[in-house]
């Protein structure tokens, strides 16, 4: 998955553009991107083929979402606008969350967002007092964390703990450096899919039923 992308400056708003909703109710709108690289937005044509990928597993339609390390939000607002039923929006980065609460407003999804402030690898921390559990969860970690993904690793740990969030059959999505050498499993999560664009992959795993 390339990590280059061409940053458009929006002109009017001041932002950095970068992105757009690929498909669904909000195709081809906009979205505002960070005006650093301290996020790093999934590029539009990498973002249409994994959910070209994901429908294969009946995903978005009617789904609880979870996006972890959402940065400004392309990958929720994506799901929102092809059917998925809530997001619930996990970013640590208050000058971020700035971006995501405008792309929220943009796109009409206030009543299906929640943004929570939290380090999502603080798994317990930022959705441990939520009640539902989650049909699709995005796990995009920043780019450092994306290389380690060793047994003591943040990011396997997360995984090994993420299970207890999703729902029998649920999916997660994990996005990491091709050099990143995941494990099939972590707790309740099989792997059951890998994809490669560019020097990035993303690993699909699906919750085993308890």
């Amino acid at each position: 998955m390339a990590l280059s992308f061409f940053l458009a400056q929006d002109v009017q708003s001041g932002y950095i553009r970068a992105m757009r909703i690929i498909a669904g109710t909000k195709r081809a709108m906009r979205l505002l991107g960070p005006e650093t690289k301290v996020s790093r937005p999934i590029t539009d044509r990498v973002k249409e083929s994994l959910f070209s990928v994901l429908y294969k597993y009946d995903l978005t339609d009617a789904a609880t979402v979870a996006d972890l390390f959402c940065g400004v939000g392309s990958l929720g607002l994506e799901a929102l606008s092809r059917g998925a039923n809530f997001v619930v929006f996990v970013e640590q980065d208050g000058d971020i969350i700035k971006i995501l609460k405008k792309n929220i407003e943009k796109t009409g999804f206030v009543k299906e967002s929640e943004i929570l402030r939290a380090d999502a690898f603080r798994i317990n921390a930022a959705l441990g007092t939520k009640r539902q559990k989650y049909d699709l969860v995005f796990v995009d970690p920043p780019y450092k964390d994306s290389n380690c993904a060793g047994p003591d690793s943040d990011l396997a740990c997360l995984l090994d703990d993420i299970g207890d969030y999703v729902t029998d059959s649920g999916i997660v999505v994990v996005r990491t450096s091709m050099k990143a050498s995941l494990s099939e499993k972590y707790g309740r999560l099989q792997a059951i899919e890998k994809r490669q664009w560019g020097t990035m992959a993303v690993t699909i795993f699906r919750s085993i039923k308890s």
